[in-house]
């Protein structure tokens, strides 16, 4: 079985460094940007699942996640929103995330949320 694929996007290296590196270990196979505008220009190997963060520089993760729903190539991605505002779940859920989690995270509620959503 080939290991499914996670986009990792969010501005902040410390996160996307800790989380790629624990979802290699875990057997996924991990992509990452710094720009959350550049999961719209998806195509072709699409990945299994998105990870999200809500607040990038010049990016609002919601209006991001409401465009990839709207296409017919991206509407099936499953998509985690993360947020350091924990406040903000719901207008995660309202944009079309199919989960949430609030930073900081703990690493196995990250791999079991990811593992009902890909599975």
């Amino acid at each position: 079985m080939k290991p499914k694929k996670i986009m990792i996007a969010d501005d902040d290296p410390g996160i996307v460094d800790a989380v790629e590196m624990l979802l290699e270990f875990e057997g996924y196979q991990v992509t990452s940007t710094y720009n959350g505008a550049e999961v719209l220009n998806l195509k072709g190997d699409l990945p299994d699942l998105l990870l999200l963060d809500i607040w990038m520089s010049g990016e609002d993760g919601r209006d991001i996640c409401r465009q990839l729903k709207s296409l017919n190539d991206t509407r099936n991605i499953p998509i985690i929103m993360i947020s350091a505002s924990r406040d903000i779940q719901a207008s995660a859920f309202e944009a079309g995330a199919d989960d949430f989690l609030a930073k900081p995270f703990e690493m196995d509620e990250l791999i079991r949320k990811i593992e009902k959503l890909t599975n």
